[in-house]
């Protein structure tokens, strides 16, 4: 192999600024249970040695101190129970197992009683942007320069739908748009003033900045691309602004088949495209390339549906190859899996895909 001649912060701006880096960069996402059985496989003590292990780029993720009411567990109404945690938002989580896996689900929705915006500011009260101790961020990236640093911006449709439950979410858009608007957009403003003072509070250190919705199932949006201009993308914009005034990208997550809204995305301003998802409808990976690479960079393309948790060593091989000679044609792709790698996926998958990733990702 050559030489590296970057490190993993050079290696992924170099992408985003649209160079060639010396190879391509690598990225992780995988479940706790996920990585366990990865790391107990090679034999690694901790996560920077799996990192080095498997020549990972990986991103430092910040997030603000919490110094605010230690307890919101009064909109939980009624008790449910132990093994309950609720966010600050008063939505209620449970763990929930599904066998492989276990999750943080959202099983109590704290606005989803309420019918109209009158209702929700007589009786809810916001979090506010003031219940956190930004100074913590510094200890977070002290030591960490060589890797890019993240901090998380907005995903309110996601929070929404804890707020409200997702079929009362899906319907609101219709039915009552005004609760909708007004509590998105409520969310877009907590997310813009946290991510503000964390710029605020270490100027110029953050690369990247999470700028999320989920808008595809697998095979088409699951909101019309007029929903999603009107409740949507202004608020985004509005973050995305936010981010390359203090220096930031935007990385841009939205799982499914999303094709018909990504011009839309490029024009708002996001600079990485996630988790391209090429096995959904209109998500193949040539067009995609063709249509939007000189705009992003591409991040993920590692098939979790099928390759990784399914497939053989050698299809995974295949893909990693293909992935980079297309979406990595002269630059702007970041090799990782198309969504956060599950238990069912064999380690030996695992490891021959940033193996390959490695041998092949030279440029």
């Amino acid at each position: 192999m050559p030489k590296e001649l970057m490190t993993p912060r050079e290696r992924w701006l170099a992408v985003l600024n649209h160079q060639k880096p010396d190879r391509v960069p690598m990225d992780y996402w995988a479940t706790p249970e996920a990585t366990g059985k990865l790391m107990k496989y090679l034999k690694c003590e901790n996560m920077q040695s799996l990192f080095n292990r498997l020549h990972i780029d990986p991103v430092i993720t910040v997030w603000p101190g919490y110094t605010g009411p230690p307890d919101r567990s009064g909109f939980i109404e009624p008790p449910l129970g132990s093994g309950v945690k609720v966010d600050i938002f008063g939505c209620g989580f449970k763990e929930v197992s599904y066998g492989t896996g276990a999750y943080q689900e959202c099983i109590y929705h704290p606005l989803a009683k309420y019918k109209s915006v009158e209702e929700i500011k007589r009786n809810y009260k916001w979090p506010s942007p003031d219940w956190y101790d930004y100074s913590a961020v510094k200890d977070q990236i002290k030591g960490k320069e060589k890797y890019p640093i993240q901090c998380y911006g907005s995903e309110p449709g996601w929070k929404y739908k804890h707020l409200r439950g997702d079929e009362q979410a899906f319907m609101d858009f219709v039915l009552y748009p005004d609760v909708a608007h007004y509590c998105i957009d409520k969310i877009f403003d907590f997310c813009y003033e946290v991510t503000r003072r964390i710029y605020e509070t270490v100027p110029g250190k953050i690369d990247l900045t999470y700028v999320a919705e989920d808008f595809g199932s697998q095979e088409d949006l699951m909101y019309s691309p007029t929903l999603i201009r009107e409740f949507f993308i202004p608020g985004m914009k509005r973050m995305i602004d936010l981010a390359h005034s203090a220096g930031s990208f935007v990385f841009h997550h939205s799982d499914g088949a999303i094709r018909k809204i990504i011009p839309d995305m490029i024009k708002a301003g996001i600079d990485i495209l996630n988790p391209v998802q090429w096995r959904c409808r209109g998500m193949d990976r040539e067009s995609l390339k063709r249509d939007f690479g000189d705009k992003v960079v591409f991040h993920g393309a590692m098939d979790n549906q099928y390759t990784l948790a399914f497939g053989s060593v050698e299809e995974v091989r295949k893909e990693v190859i293909d992935n980079i000679h297309i979406l990595g044609k002269d630059g702007g792709y970041i090799l990782a899996p198309c969504h956060n790698i599950q238990v069912v996926s064999p380690p030996e998958n695992i490891v021959a895909m940033y193996e390959t990733g490695y041998e092949n990702g030279w440029y």
